[in-house]
């Protein structure tokens, strides 16, 4: 892995960027071509059925390819809340972390920007250039606690699959990753907009001003994240505890040649 914090933090900046200019781009895609169609609450059901599922895949294409492409370089984390996981277990350093969120927001933001700048008023206007919402019977709170569920998810399949040494599917870990938010943002899509991912609120939030209930998008994936991995940290990554040493009358079973001792 490349250690050199500008070209790491530079691959964050594009892994954010391809996950909003293609997440959110595909809300305003479907938009743009399908919004002329809706004619009622039939067309509409269609319409919203179409769009969950191409949100689904397109975010988590996005970012299978671009964990698989760039993670030897960053990690691949193009996430805030990921980053703030793996601060949390220790496993990047607090400087370089500083250097990710600060990629991470400006990739969004370059992201949404430009998104801004192809499509209509109109679309931009129905869709908030693809920022997450709160959906239709679903509370302020219901919806941290799905973010953070979701973000649950996310990170522990990262733990299990790309910070684990002995992780089965290391390899293909972006695979997993990304069929992970498809997964997510098919159950969390209509309730919360599934973002799991403080960064891919933020570009859209900033550039279209709509900050409609934001916090949930921050508190709710760091939430999850901060959880998830520390809950696998402790699991399964901490160093197991040394066997005991004691007289045979005890009862204690000796260690292995080259196990440490405790006392």
């Amino acid at each position: 892995m490349d250690y050199d914090p500008l070209r790491r933090g530079f691959a964050e900046f594009v892994g954010t960027f391809a996950l909003i200019f293609v997440g959110a781009g595909t809300i305003m895609t479907l938009t743009t071509v399908l919004e002329p169609a809706i004619n009622g609450p039939q067309a509409q059901g269609v319409y919203n059925g179409l769009t969950l599922v191409s949100v689904a895949f397109a975010h988590g294409l996005v970012i299978a390819v671009m964990a698989s492409a760039v993670g030897h370089i960053s990690g691949g984390h193009f996430n805030p809340a990921v980053t703030l996981g793996f601060v949390v277990t220790r496993r990047i350093a607090l400087s370089l972390a500083v250097v990710y969120w600060s990629m991470q927001f400006l990739g969004a933001t370059a992201a949404a920007a430009l998104l801004r700048w192809f499509y209509s008023e109109n679309v931009r206007n129905l869709t908030n250039l693809g920022a997450p919402g709160v959906g239709g019977g679903i509370s302020v709170w219901q919806a941290l606690v799905i973010e953070a569920v979701l973000t649950f998810f996310l990170v522990w399949v990262i733990f299990a699959t790309a910070a684990d040494p002995g992780g089965t599917f290391k390899s293909i870990a972006g695979l997993a990753i990304g069929l992970t938010i498809t997964l997510d943002i098919f159950i969390g899509g209509p309730l919360t907009g599934a973002a799991m991912n403080p960064a891919r609120a933020f570009g859209p939030e900033l550039i279209s001003r709509h900050w409609t209930d934001a916090w949930i998008w921050y508190a709710g994936p760091a939430a999850g994240a901060v959880l998830a991995a520390l809950a696998y940290e402790w699991l399964y990554l901490r160093p197991p505890r040394p066997l005991p040493v004691g007289p045979e009358e005890s009862g204690v079973l000796e260690p292995r040649p080259g196990d440490a001792a405790v006392s």
